[in-house]
């Protein structure tokens, strides 16, 4: 089997329009039009060519799980998250490229990945 890469990545929130707010208005993503009329409240996002599903259910424990989201400028990325007043770690140095870690309202990790040249 070969895949042609990741489709959608699905996380859930407690709060559906909170999480709208965050990943739209902080993050970036845009919401599309095309989600399903599914038994349950949620949001399908793009980032890129790739999706981010929200969907409103119990989120799970803190187990290391988190997704990444790519930048081209990850020091610019946190310098305006810090001045929205989000916590957002350092960004360190991983391979050639690297990472910072931030929780998006219902304390999912997402993690910024600017790749190395």
């Amino acid at each position: 089997m070969r895949t042609s890469g990741v489709h959608h990545v699905s996380i859930n929130v407690h709060d559906v329009a909170a999480a709208l707010q965050f990943y739209v208005d902080v993050l970036g993503l845009t919401v599309r039009p095309d989600r399903p009329a599914f038994s349950f409240d949620g949001a399908w996002l793009d980032a890129g060519d790739q999706q981010v599903h929200l969907i409103a259910a119990t989120v799970p424990s803190q187990h290391g799980q988190h997704f990444a989201l790519r930048t081209d400028d990850i020091d610019a990325d946190v310098a305006e998250l810090r001045a929205r007043d989000i916590e957002v770690t350092d960004p360190v140095a991983v391979g050639s490229g690297r990472q910072c870690f931030l929780r998006d309202p219902s304390g999912n990790r997402v993690e910024l990945n600017q790749p190395g040249a």
